[in-house]
């Protein structure tokens, strides 16, 4: 019965035999006593009726005074907890959210509705065609400078990312003629042992030749191969652009059982497939940041790339991305920000809640970046170095400029020194970059969300893979 509707008793009606009835004279007496005997039946029927009535009606009131005194009920094992408020809303708790919320030690979950947020693709005013583009002739006013690359280090251990000391982590932040670490790096340990992330020679000459890339990568089989629109793309774009796909063999498998089976030329519509062995890490996140930071040094020809996770396809033809989010506003560095967060301090909740990876090595990162002058995003401030301190990392649009090449690299070392959630070491790399080279800023474009959703179209992943510790 619906508690919202009122309970109405029925109306009790007596029977009485009608005047005009048929009487037999004779069985008088015995239709007086059917008569009796009917109303005795009918009127304990009325009675059991209104009993249970009753009985409702008093549940009913039972619960509303539960509802608007606030009282507790158990019910499955779960509590429910109704709080009066203007609206009477209604919030449920399970026990165990009970239990976290008396204990101030556990992650809680930021207020806010249960209904996720629908976030929708915006307009993106785009050239009509790659034929009403042209590149800029020195659309960067910048003071070039020489950035070379650590390549060997004399160690018992190597690590794709190097042993760099904080006294050489300092100085990287400095845009100057200077090498630096940004992976790759060899040991030398009677032979040249590298590190990790192994290309055969055939793709290593492909890769030398692309001048602008667009790049993905799958490992461990944790996606499915989402193929650019082709028929988005320009002809142009297609005989132009590097389209690479970096997968290790076991996705590689997992693919051709699925009907992606690359070509004698090692391409599946689009992309390039490109194999790698001797994964560096053994977190595949991790593993995944070498081509998504590091394509300056996997395209060391390339002048323009863009980077597509692979839960997305790609549906604009990449030289008019290029066109809208660099050249038109001089920029060297494109990010969208996070279409839900924009403080650190929040992006280190929200992973701590969701066991995106080890809650030490997060609250070591975050403590580090505290105590080296990362304050909070004031999003009321005006003069905000940034629309965003966090990013949505799902889409980037790069020049390969030195001063974007040294960003790449300082962002990549704390993913390699620290957690694999880059999320947490963007603001602290980029203002700490700009902090330190007033002179040489870097010219970073943090366009809009509904942007990159406009551009491309979201898939889930195949899998969430679970956690993984930090790296010993």
């Amino acid at each position: 019965m619906n508690l919202l509707q009122v309970i109405m008793l029925p109306e009790r009606r007596s029977t009485v035999a009608s005047s005009s009835s048929y009487q037999n004279p004779s069985g008088q007496n015995d239709n007086s006593f059917l008569l009796l005997r009917r109303g005795k039946k009918f009127g304990g029927r009325i009675g059991k009726l209104k009993l249970s009535h009753l009985f409702f009606f008093f549940v009913s009131l039972f619960f509303f005074s539960c509802v608007f005194s606030g009282h507790k009920l158990l019910f499955h094992g779960k509590a429910l907890m109704f709080r009066r408020t203007n609206h009477l809303k209604t919030h449920l708790f399970t026990s165990s959210e009970l239990d976290m919320g008396l204990n101030s030690s556990h992650i809680q979950k930021p207020p806010g509705s249960k209904k996720r947020n629908k976030h929708l693709p915006c307009e993106v005013p785009l050239a009509e065609s790659v034929n009403h583009i042209l590149e800029p002739r020195e659309y960067l006013d910048s003071k070039p400078f020489s950035l070379g690359f650590v390549e060997t280090e004399t160690c018992d251990k190597p690590r794709f990312g190097g042993h760099q000391t904080l006294k050489e982590r300092e100085r990287s932040y400095s845009a100057i003629n200077q090498t630096i670490h940004c992976g790759f790096v060899k040991g030398t340990n009677g032979l040249h042992q590298r590190a990790g992330f192994d290309l055969s020679e055939k793709d290593r000459a492909y890769m030398k030749n692309c001048v602008v890339s667009v790049s993905s990568c799958i490992f461990g089989s944790s996606d499915f191969l989402r193929r650019p629109a082709t028929k988005k793309i320009s002809e142009f774009s297609k005989q132009n652009v590097c389209f690479v796909m970096f997968l290790d063999e076991q996705t590689l498998s997992k693919l051709a059982s699925e009907g992606h089976v690359p070509d004698k030329q090692g391409f599946v519509g689009l992309w390039k497939t490109v194999v790698v062995s001797n994964l560096p890490y053994t977190d595949m996140r991790k593993t995944g940041k070498v081509p998504k930071f590091l394509s300056h040094r996997l395209f060391p020809s390339s002048r323009y790339s863009i980077w597509i996770d692979s839960k997305m396809r790609l549906t604009t033809d990449p030289l008019l991305i290029i066109d809208f989010f660099l050249w038109r506003t001089k920029s060297e560095f494109a990010i969208s920000n996070h279409y839900d967060r924009h403080c650190v301090w929040d992006e280190v909740v929200q992973n701590k809640r969701l066991n995106k990876y080890n809650h030490t090595a997060i609250d070591e990162q975050f403590m580090f970046y505290r105590s080296d002058g990362l304050k909070k995003f004031d999003p009321s401030d005006p003069n905000s170095p940034l629309p965003s301190y966090v990013p949505e990392g799902s889409f980037i649009v790069r020049a390969h400029t030195p001063m974007s090449n040294l960003f790449s690299c300082l962002w990549f070392n704390e993913v390699d020194r620290f957690t694999s959630r880059d999320q947490l070491s963007f603001a602290y790399t980029y203002l700490k970059l700009q902090r330190l080279n007033p002179d040489r800023p870097l010219r970073l474009n943090m366009f809009k969300d509904c942007e990159r959703r406009a551009l491309t179209k979201l898939f889930h992943h195949r899998v969430d893979s679970s956690p993984h510790s930090p790296p010993a």
